[in-house]
């Protein structure tokens, strides 16, 4: 998530869901990626869509989903088992390691995450790191308000008067802001840098760089 990088999106109407957009992106995954999902779409079909792609992944549960212990790890947290809905009897199932915890520094309670993962070895992946890398997941909502905000401008309409036009105004948006990140990241390389300690809003502000 340090590049914000975006490398493949869907588009549709208000009538579509987002559960049926993100089925078709497995194809941009692959072996030594890491897919974080937040927990409406853990769902069996869509995990192994992801998994045959090569990726691993790193998806929050459901409050009310139940997940048995299998066994025991080191680190706290557990072998189970999920299963498709249209698996009624159990008979193919998908194992997954559970990593629970509580996420405190709100001012409040602290709130109840468990995760599901592909990484099933407690020792490579231990489960405090898993924790703290769910957390980058969040950094999507600054690629959004980057592209939406910053990039677009906050009082911006798209101009297109056609539903094909619009689209195209959002791929060139999404193009531009690529090749914005794609700057920044080789610049942060240059001098050693975390991409995240480069703004993207001077970036913008360079001459010919929107």
């Amino acid at each position: 998530m340090g590049t914000h990088l975006d490398l493949d999106a869907e588009l549709a109407g208000c009538r579509t869901g987002e559960v049926t957009l993100v089925s078709r992106l497995p194809r941009s995954c692959g072996p030594g990626e890491l897919v974080l999902a937040d927990r409406e779409f853990l769902d069996v079909p869509l995990w192994r869509a992801f998994t045959d792609s090569g990726a691993d992944l790193l998806w929050r549960v459901p409050a009310n989903r139940v997940l048995p212990v299998e066994r025991q790890l080191r680190d706290g947290s557990w072998l189970s088992r999920i299963h498709a809905a249209t698996d009624r009897a159990h008979r193919d199932p998908v194992t997954v390691r559970v990593v629970a915890y509580q996420l405190h520094g709100t001012g409040g309670p602290g709130e109840d995450y468990r995760l599901v993962t592909t990484l099933l070895d407690a020792r490579r992946f231990p489960a405090r790191q898993l924790a703290a890398l769910y957390q980058e997941r969040w950094e999507a909502e600054a690629v959004f308000a980057e592209l939406k905000t910053h990039q677009r401008g906050a009082r911006t309409v798209l101009t297109s008067k056609t539903p094909d036009g619009v689209l195209q105004q959002i791929w060139a948006h999404r193009l531009v802001h690529h090749a914005l990140r794609e700057l920044m990241v080789r610049t942060a390389a240059t001098r050693g840098l975390d991409p995240d300690r480069v703004s993207f809003t001077e970036t913008c502000a360079l001459p010919g760089a929107a």
